[in-house]
């Protein structure tokens, strides 16, 4: 089971979105946080130490996020969706955006021959 991570600034709209569509994908377990103090979901330590795959929304959040959390950010894969703040929670139009940039990194590897 992959374990994804979704980071936003105040984890309301983009990134509880993201873990909302990407939930129930096979081999995927996800969740989300925010980076602002006010974020229904603070980032933690311990998020961090589970996730295999961090998502930001955009280069500012991998900015504060390595800033606050270099520690234990070690090994992690961090990748900026760069996708601004302009989407309501669960829009068609973020879905579909996410789904195009996001799941080309969820999907299981060719099987080599």
């Amino acid at each position: 089971m992959r374990k994804v991570l979704f980071i936003c600034a105040r984890n309301r709209l983009r990134s509880p979105t993201a873990e909302a569509v990407f939930a129930h994908w096979p081999g995927v377990e996800t969740a989300s946080a925010g980076l602002a103090p006010d974020a229904d979901q603070p980032v933690e330590p311990e998020l961090l130490a589970w996730a295999d795959l961090i998502f930001v929304m955009e280069k500012r959040h991998r900015a504060r996020l390595a800033a606050r959390f270099r520690h234990q950010l070690g090994g992690k894969k961090i990748v900026c969706l760069d996708i601004p703040d302009d989407y309501a929670f669960m829009e068609p139009a973020l879905v579909a955006l996410l789904e195009k940039k996001v799941g080309p990194h969820l999907a299981p590897a060719a099987p080599r021959r």
